[in-house]
């Protein structure tokens, strides 16, 4: 029981600090963010409200998350090796605790194209087949392996839920309509350093979100 607790407790923290992330990359890539709520009109329409089995059929809004997740992952996931080993060429004794740079793999150019830039279509073409389960190790924001995040299906499903239903209600803007600052904070938990400021008004021009 205590370890589900602490599981949804740091998985809170990990979800809105992603979330965080998304609206702010939304906001700085204005296109991304019209085809994002455009995608939402045509799925879903404004004469109604969303329902939750809808949002598999989001592929566009999984495509951002997971180009979310690639320049922003989450908190690291050690491992400890349970004997020695050779890691890269380096002798790893036995129960040494190993923390893999999942920021260093996400932006490798080996595999990613122009890899500082936030381009959620890479997920519809070129990296179409990659996900973030890990199962492949070009990224891997929840881990991978028996280790790897116990949380993964829970965050992915309150990420895709909360941004949808957020994009399909509002819209959303700077209050000074200047591009975001993306600097972060060192630590575990890759937060921005400056708190994210965001205005909303509904979207839809009818009545539907207001019970």
């Amino acid at each position: 029981m205590v370890i589900l607790i602490v599981t949804i407790l740091r998985g809170i923290e990990t979800i809105t600090t992603t979330l965080t992330w998304a609206l702010a990359l939304l906001l700085n890539n204005r296109e991304v963010l019209k085809k994002a709520q455009q995608e939402l009109d045509e799925k879903i329409g404004g004469e109604r409200q969303w329902k939750e089995f809808e949002a598999g059929n989001l592929v566009y809004l999984q495509a951002i998350l997971k180009e979310t997740l690639r320049l922003y992952p989450g908190s690291p996931f050690p491992h400890e090796s349970s004997k020695d080993c050779i890691v890269g060429g380096y002798h790893v004794p036995a129960g040494t605790r190993l923390v893999v740079n999942a920021l260093k793999v996400h932006l490798d150019p080996k595999v990613w194209s122009d890899p500082y830039e936030f381009r959620p279509e890479r997920f519809l073409t070129t990296h179409q087949n990659i996900d973030v389960r890990g199962q492949n190790f070009e990224l891997i924001p929840f881990g991978s392996g028996r280790r790897m995040c116990p949380g993964v299906s829970y965050a992915l499903q309150i990420m895709q839920l909360t941004l949808a239903a957020l994009l399909h209600e509002f819209e959303i803007k700077t209050p000074s309509n200047q591009p975001v600052d993306m600097t972060g904070t060192p630590g575990i938990i890759n937060v921005k350093l400056i708190p994210l400021d965001v205005l909303l008004t509904p979207r839809p021009p009818n009545q539907v979100y207001q019970n």
